[in-house]
């Protein structure tokens, strides 16, 4: 069987976890057809080396002090950055520790899958001899895209076997930003097993307003969510927020000035969202673009709620527009427009036969995005890439 190793710096730190799966899930698909390992930053309460349904992980360690390791969870490592700068200082330590990880496992396998340019792409162009994929999955294209750092993206696009984006826009922003034009598109997925109707509790929420709507995503610029709380004043719903980041305490501040029912619950695991996203009434994408020019690739979490045949309402950003299809399984609005949030989500929330046709045609376009093809997918990929290397 072959060998593949797969470097991340997202991926679940122990079993139900509220760190982003979509890596691990994808890792899976992976594991039915090579000998998978992956390598990803070390973190508090997670052990250094593990087998997970079949998974060799490898957790390398960055710092000497174990508990000071927190530039990669929970979270992202930008995000993590600019939440507290401090941890800038690790930077160079991840980078290094990474390097020395790499070449240990790097001998043992066939080829690698890095994950995120930058710093996975960065590091692993060091190793061009070695044949890797290169995915690219959002902010790592559109973002830190100025002098030495674009130059050492640019040489991690140039040196990859094959590089792969999760949306459309991302492979034009490729293009317009380092001039690539040979990227697959190949979507993050979802679990249809584990994200369906099926998981519905009525009244989940016991609330008595008219519906519940369900916003799940980092707390961040780029996510909008501060238009869909202050959109809230004026929708008589529940509004259930998960997830957590460093805006987190200006949206609360935020939302206790707003006459509303708006709940901040924390990040949640999967299982959770597979119940959560089943049992709301409207799913909210307000993403707009950041003062940095980063923006949303194709969340996951879009797509697990269409899974759970919940319909969306979403702007028109990034990848969104390739998951949301206006008046087929969602509503698009107009980036950061307040007023047009407002009357997308009234108009879900009061008319059944729409939000009922939208939430059928959301399980339809959710099947395009199953993980056992997208994995299909990423074998013909590696299968061709090993086969011109033998």
């Amino acid at each position: 069987m072959k060998k593949i190793l797969v470097t991340a710096s997202t991926f679940p730190r122990y079993e139900h976890d509220t760190e982003p799966k979509f890596i691990y899930d994808l890792c899976k698909e992976y594991a039915k057809y090579y000998d998978v390992t992956v390598l990803v930053p070390s973190a508090w309460g997670a052990l250094n080396r593990e087998e997970m349904e079949g998974l060799h992980v490898i957790r390398y360690r960055y710092f000497p002090i174990k508990k000071l390791e927190t530039l990669a969870y929970p979270g992202a490592i930008v995000p993590r950055i600019r939440e507290k700068k401090a941890r800038a200082l690790l930077i160079p330590f991840l980078f290094i520790s990474m390097f020395f990880a790499i070449r240990r496992e790097i001998k043992k396998v066939d080829l690698v899958h890095a994950n995120w340019i930058i710093p996975q792409g960065i590091i692993q162009s060091l190793f061009s001899k070695k044949p890797y994929v290169l995915s690219g999955l959002g902010g790592d294209v559109t973002s830190l895209n100025k002098g030495i750092v674009k130059k050492w993206k640019n040489k991690a696009l140039g040196d990859a076997a094959a590089i792969t984006v999760v949306s459309a826009d991302l492979k034009a922003s490729l293009h317009k930003e380092f001039g690539f034009d040979q990227v697959e598109i190949l979507p993050m997925g979802v679990n249809m097993e584990q994200f369906s109707p099926a998981n519905r509790v009525e009244n989940f929420f016991d609330t008595d307003k008219k519906g519940t709507i369900l916003f799940v995503g980092r707390l961040v610029e780029k996510k909008g969510t501060r238009y869909l709380i202050e959109a809230m004043a004026k929708v008589d719903a529940t509004l259930i927020i998960v997830g957590d980041g460093p805006e987190m305490t200006k949206l609360v501040e935020l939302a206790q000035g707003i006459d509303a029912d708006i709940r901040f619950v924390g990040a949640k695991n999967k299982k959770e969202l597979a119940v959560l996203n089943a049992s709301c009434d409207v799913f909210c994408a307000p993403a707009v673009v950041a003062k940095d020019g980063d923006k949303d690739g194709l969340p996951v979490a879009i797509i697990e709620a269409m899974a759970s045949g919940t319909p969306i309402v979403a702007s028109q950003i990034g990848g969104l527009a390739e998951a949301v299809v206006d008046n087929y399984n969602g509503l698009i609005v107009e980036p950061g427009n307040v007023k047009d949030l407002v009357s997308k989500l009234n108009l879900l929330l009061d008319d059944d036969e729409l939000r009922n046709k939208l939430s059928r045609q959301a399980i339809e376009k959710a099947h395009e995005f199953d993980f056992s093809k997208i994995g299909a997918r990423y074998k013909e990929i590696f299968d061709r890439i090993i086969e011109e290397e033998s």
